[in-house]
C-alpha cells in the first residue's frame, strides 16, 4: 500500500461539510493532515454542485476516489448516479446500506440482488463501477451462508464489486483477512476502521492502530486481492474527528505503507 492510496470518507466529518464554506475549510484541513484522496459521503446533494465539489478537492490536491450515493437512487435511478460520478470525475461508488431489505425474507433479498446487478450493469456500460459496502447485518445467514457471500455469488463480477468494512466484518463474527481473500479481484475499495472494547463490554470504533485489528495482515491480504483504495472511516469519534483522522493517518504512514 502506498501513501497516495490512503483516503478518508467524508462521512467521518459529516457535521463539518454541510455548507460550501465548511466543505472548503474541511478539505483544506484534510490535505494539511496529509491525505491525498477522499470518498465523498454524508453530504446532501443540494449543498454544492458536484462540479464544484470536484473543483474544491482538486484545489487541495485531493483525488475523489469514490462516493457513497443514496441507496434508493442507486437501485431505482442508476442513470442519475452515472451523471453525478461523471461530474465528480470519479469511477467508483458504493451502495451504502440495505435500509429497506429484510435478509430473512427470500423475496426481499432476491429483489435486492436483481436490482444491484441491474444498477451495476448501467454503471458498467458508462465505464463506472458499483460496489457494495457492508455492515454487520450482511452476516445474517440463510442456507448456511452469510448474506454477503450470497451477494458475491449471485451477482455478476462484471456488475458488482465490493467495499468491505473491517470493523463491521469483525462485528459480524468474521476475520477481515478471510473476506479480503474471498473477494480477490472484486475489492477495489476497503474501509479501514479499528475495533476496540469499552468498559461495559461494548465494542467501540477506534482510530487505526489503536484498537485490536491486525491491520498488517489485513493490508497484505487486500493488496493480494487487488485493492486500489484504502479508506479510513470512523463513524463516531471521542472528540474532534479531524484529530482522530490525523491519528489514523499518522499510524498508517508510520506502520502500514511501503
Amino acid at each position: 500500500m502506498k501513501i497516495e492510496q490512503v483516503a478518508l470518507i467524508t462521512y467521518t466529518i459529516r457535521d463539518f461539510i454541510q455548507t460550501p464554506d465548511d466543505f472548503r475549510q474541511s478539505m483544506q484541513k484534510i490535505a494539511e493532515i496529509g491525505y491525498q484522496a477522499v470518498q465523498i459521503s454524508g453530504m446532501p446533494h443540494d449543498v454544492m454542485p458536484a462540479t464544484e465539489i470536484a473543483a474544491v478537492c482538486a484545489e487541495n490536491g485531493l483525488t475523489i476516489c469514490a462516493t457513497h450515493e443514496p441507496s434508493l437512487m442507486i437501485l431505482n435511478e442508476p442513470e442519475k448516479v452515472v451523471e453525478r460520478l461523471q461530474q465528480l470525475g470519479t469511477k467508483y461508488t458504493a451502495y451504502p446500506f440495505p435500509s429497506d431489505v429484510d435478509f430473512s425474507n427470500a423475496q426481499s433479498r432476491e429483489k435486492l440482488i436483481q436490482q444491484l446487478d441491474h444498477a451495476g450493469s448501467v454503471l458498467r456500460e458508462a465505464g463506472l463501477v458499483l460496489t457494495y459496502h457492508n455492515h454487520a447485518n450482511e452476516f445474517y445467514k440463510w442456507d448456511g451462508k452469510p448474506a454477503l457471500q450470497h451477494l458475491i455469488e449471485q451477482t455478476s463480477p462484471e456488475n458488482l464489486l465490493f467495499e468491505p468494512d473491517t470493523y463491521w466484518v469483525q462485528l459480524g463474527g468474521y476475520n477481515p483477512v478471510d473476506w479480503c481473500k474471498l473477494l480477490q479481484g472484486r475489492m477495489p475499495l476497503l474501509h479501514l476502521k479499528d475495533v476496540g472494547v469499552r468498559k461495559g463490554n461494548e465494542p467501540i470504533m477506534h482510530e487505526i492502530g489503536y484498537g485490536n485489528l491486525d491491520f498488517k495482515s489485513i493490508i497484505a491480504a487486500a493488496e493480494e486481492s487487488g485493492c486500489e483504495w484504502y479508506i479510513v472511516e470512523q463513524d463516531t469519534c471521542p472528540g474532534d474527528p479531524f484529530d482522530s483522522l490525523k491519528l489514523s493517518f499518522d499510524y498508517i504512514k508510520a506502520n502500514l505503507v511501503s
